[in-house]
């Protein structure tokens, strides 16, 4: 395919590209943006390391055609800063989430998306939400980290711990 013209929202900032439309956001936030903490799994859709927030909703990048894209993404560049860290990393650090890590953005994201979704999320929405894979077998942990984040956010919005 030829290369035609893009407009991308990334973090907050537009992109004006030449790609070709077929090309998996994955490959566009790596390649050509130099996102590189959005990481390439399984290249199928179905572990989720690659995960980034489209609005508010969850999508696997890398089986997603650049030209499919409809809205602003968020990658895990976007949530916070060293200096800042976003309510859900900060969880994420204090339940000790991450082994290998490798997986952790992805499931950083999606915790993210179901939190502005469903701020006090129940146990089964949680499980319903997080379908990421991880090798390690966090589970656990990331269901407490998504507590804590909840908390600190409603905390944060004055609504109480």
């Amino acid at each position: 395919m030829e290369p035609v013209p893009i407009q991308l929202t990334v973090n907050g900032k537009g992109h004006s590209l030449q790609l070709e439309p077929d090309m998996p956001l994955l490959w566009v936030l790596r390649d050509e943006l130099g996102l590189t903490g959005t990481k390439y799994g399984c290249g199928i859709g179905q572990c989720g390391a690659c995960t980034v927030s489209m609005d508010g909703t969850p999508v696997r990048s890398c089986s997603l055609p650049v030209s499919a894209v409809t809205g602003a993404v968020t990658t895990i560049e976007g949530l916070g800063t060293a200096e800042a860290l976003h309510p859900v990393q900060r969880a994420w650090i204090d339940a000790q989430v991450a082994q290998c890590g490798y997986c952790q953005s992805g499931q950083i994201v999606a915790a993210v998306c179901l939190l502005q979704e469903h701020p006090e999320p129940t146990p089964a929405q949680i499980d319903a939400a997080m379908t990421n894979l991880c090798r390690c077998g966090t589970y656990a942990r990331v269901r407490m980290a998504i507590a804590r984040a909840a908390q600190a956010l409603r905390a944060a919005e004055g609504g109480g711990t």
